[in-house]
């Protein structure tokens, strides 16, 4: 009768198959999670929420009652005129403006330092800052709508074609000045020299851009200015759909320019997105 032998003290057993580790979650997957994170830190900061969806409606009830009586040169009124203006306003403050001073607010206080430390892929963070601020303005462009209707009534677009175009001058726009914004975040000096500089040349820019103004009434220098940057063109855009098809003759190439808009928006989308790759910092410099 055979026994079973013992195993031998220097046998070991084989090991089994080492459990596969899962998958980090793609930067498509944090961009989505970091959207509804940055919705709600959004929601939670009062004064941030007051600015962007009262300062549109504001700028709108005081010029458009101020110049009620006014007609512009194309004969809209010119609370449908300023709509325009106002409309592309929002769109860059929402963006350019309040990511820029966010994310300079954030790496002083430590914020993306602790995000890098948790292996947060800086194409998240950025997918999530863009998520925020598509959904806001969509947002604040109802709020704005809405107003200019019911206490001026201005005429809504009723045709699908300038609807498709608010759209991608919306997505466009709101698209630039979300990069632009992180880019410009990472200028020197604090949050605060930031936000003083970003503020600045917001203000300048609304009037180069024929946001208070009839454009075609400003002079050519300032609109040989303007015309390079993409406010101008998010401003040109939203007047082909809240005015009238006839008003394109007073603009200063006679039509609306649709092609060159959508091009000068994109081409500013890519140019931030370059800036961002090269410039973007989690830490501030020593």
């Amino acid at each position: 009768m055979t026994t079973a032998q013992s195993p031998s003290p220097t046998q070991h057993p084989t090991p089994g198959p080492t459990p596969a580790r899962p998958a980090p979650p793609s930067a498509a997957a944090i961009g989505l999670a970091r959207t509804g994170l940055e919705l709600r830190l959004f929601l939670r900061d009062p004064a941030q929420v007051l600015f962007s969806f009262a300062y549109p409606v504001v700028m709108l009830l005081i010029f458009a009652s101020v110049f009620a009586d006014e007609e512009t040169p194309s004969g809209a009124p010119f609370a449908q005129y300023f709509l325009a203006g106002i409309a592309a306003t929002g769109i860059m403050l929402t963006s350019f403006q309040a990511v820029g001073m966010g994310i300079a607010e954030e790496r002083e206080r430590g914020d993306l330092a602790r995000l890098q430390t948790l292996g947060t892929p800086a194409l998240g963070y950025f997918a999530g800052k863009a998520g925020q601020v598509l959904v806001t303005t969509v947002a604040q462009m109802a709020v704005l709508l809405l107003v200019a209707a019911t206490a001026f009534d201005v005429s809504l677009p009723t045709g699908p074609a300038h609807w498709a175009t608010f759209a991608w001058v919306v997505l466009l726009g709101a698209t630039a000045g979300t990069v632009l914004g992180i880019a410009v975040s990472s200028l020197g000096g604090s949050s605060r020299a930031v936000g003083n500089g970003i503020t600045a040349f917001a203000v300048v820019l609304q009037f180069f851009s024929g946001v208070f103004f009839v454009y075609s009434e400003l002079p050519p220098w300032m609109q040989q200015v303007s015309s390079l940057l993409p406010l101008k063109w998010m401003v040109q855009g939203m007047r082909s759909v809240f005015l009238p098809d006839g008003a394109a003759a007073v603009e200063p190439a006679g039509n609306w320019e649709h092609g060159t808009t959508a091009l000068v928006l994109a081409a500013w989308v890519i140019i931030g997105a370059v800036i961002c790759a090269r410039a973007f910092r989690w830490r501030r410099p020593a």
